[in-house]
C-alpha cells in the first residue's frame, strides 16, 4: 500500500470516529431526538422536583412518550409547574396522574405518568390534576434517623 492510501484510511477512520463520538454525545445529553414530531403541551404542578430537569424523559409503562419542555416556580402556590411536551400519538385519559419517578436508586429522574380510566382525553394545554412529587432520598434518611432516635430515647 502507498503511503497516500493509509492516510486516506486513517482519515477515514478518524472521521467515522469523531461522528459516532458526537452521536454519543447527544444520546447522553437526551439531545438525540432532536426529531421534528408533531407533539401538544401538557403541564403538571408539583411541590417537589427533586433533581427534574428541562430535556428530562416523560415515560408511560416505561416508554418515553415526550420530554419536559420547561420548569417554572409559581410565586401564587409556591409550587413548580412543569410543562411537557408529548408526543401526538399518544393520548391520555384525563384522570391520569403525573409522578416524578427516579431510574435506580440514584439514577436521573423522570416524569411517569399513569393513565386513569377517563372516556374523555388531555387536551393540548391541560394540567394534570393528579400529581405526586419526587421522593428525596436525604429526607427519607433523615425520617428514619428520627424515628430511631424517638424509638431509642422513647424506651427508657
Amino acid at each position: 500500500m502507498e503511503r497516500s492510501t493509509i492516510d486516506l484510511w486513517v482519515g477515514l477512520f478518524m472521521v467515522a470516529g469523531l461522528g459516532a463520538l458526537t452521536i454519543l454525545a447527544l444520546k447522553v445529553s437526551n439531545m438525540g431526538s432532536l426529531g421534528s414530531n408533531e407533539t401538544y403541551s401538557l403541564t403538571a404542578e408539583f411541590t417537589n422536583i427533586g433533581g427534574l430537569k428541562p430535556r428530562a424523559a416523560v415515560k408511560s409503562s416505561g416508554v418515553v412518550v415526550g420530554r419536559v419542555s420547561g420548569i417554572t416556580f409559581d410565586n401564587d402556590k409556591f409550587v413548580a409547574r412543569v410543562t411537557m411536551n408529548v408526543d401526538a400519538k399518544y393520548k391520555f385519559p384525563q384522570d391520569t396522574s403525573a409522578s416524578i419517578l427516579t431510574a435506580g436508586l440514584l439514577g436521573e429522574q423522570y416524569v411517569g405518568f399513569e393513565g386513569g380510566a377517563d372516556d374523555k382525553m388531555l387536551a393540548p394545554g391541560a394540567t394534570l390534576k393528579l400529581t405526586q412529587s419526587a421522593v428525596v432520598l436525604e429526607k427519607l434518611i433523615s425520617q428514619f434517623m428520627y424515628n430511631k432516635a424517638a424509638e431509642g430515647s422513647g424506651s427508657k
